[in-house]
């Protein structure tokens, strides 16, 4: 029996580290547009807490619906307020917060495209034969664009050259790879690697994207979900998010 006691003792001591790990972990939903600056984020929170962030990435208004269906995420990073207010509504999370602002960009790897006098010139250059852009009804930087194109009077007349991304960040994909000529993309786009590479011009016509997060209620580690929504909106995370351009 004393054997048996001791043997126990060392299992539990050598399963300690991995039962502490899956503990501080937190699974966190993330809006496409903002892959590269959250990545930044959970490294800084991580080297300072200890506590693991995996991130899914897609379009708010499919994590939205994954969030109502139980998925089980601990954080929302929405590209939009009215998401996660709608969550608060519902009482399936706590109140939302705007943890950033961003902008409505077209995008180009052809730096030809970009010497028009504006956006609204680029789009009817004859020469575009595709423009990408995020899925209109789930990826809030999407509807903004659509907005944008409406106020021009471009929205009828450009169906045609459509290509339609689930999210954000397929729309930016297909412009960076040159599946299509010219992308509207998040502003935040033009600062990574593969945006470097191209040009862009600002859709000022585009409303600016707010954006909020929540934590949500059926979370298990509230405590340290929590401590990443304080952290979201840090020093540390302000100048990642200012890097990336938002406000």
């Amino acid at each position: 029996m004393k054997r048996l006691a001791i043997l126990l003792q060392v299992l539990i001591v050598l399963l300690m580290p991995a039962l502490l790990s899956a503990e501080e972990k937190l699974n966190v939903a993330v809006a496409a547009n903002f892959i590269q600056p959250v990545q930044k984020i959970a490294a800084l929170f991580e080297k300072k807490t200890n506590i693991k962030i995996e991130a899914t990435y897609a379009s708010t208004g499919k994590l939205y619906s994954q969030i109502i269906n139980g998925a089980p995420y601990d954080v929302f990073l929405a590209a939009d307020e009215k998401r996660p207010n709608l969550l608060y509504r519902d009482g399936l999370a706590e109140k939302p917060f705007v943890y950033a602002s961003g902008q409505v960009i077209l995008w180009s790897a052809k730096k030809e495209f970009c010497q028009a006098k504006d956006w609204r010139e680029a789009v009817q250059n004859s020469k575009i034969k595709k423009i990408s852009i995020a899925n209109v009804k789930t990826a809030p930087y999407g509807a903004m664009s659509m907005v944008a194109l409406k106020k021009a009077g471009l929205w009828e007349g450009l169906q045609s050259k459509m290509v339609f991304g689930q999210d954000i960040a397929q729309s930016f994909q297909y412009a960076f790879t040159e599946s299509v000529d010219m992308g509207f993309c998040a502003l935040s786009a033009a600062f990574s690697d593969q945006g470097k590479n191209g040009c862009y011009l600002v859709v000022n016509e585009a409303p600016t994207v707010v954006q909020a997060a929540c934590v949500i209620k059926q979370s298990k580690k509230a405590a340290a979900a929590r401590q990443f929504a304080d952290f979201i909106n840090s020093k540390e995370a302000k100048e990642v998010k200012m890097s990336y351009g938002y406000r």
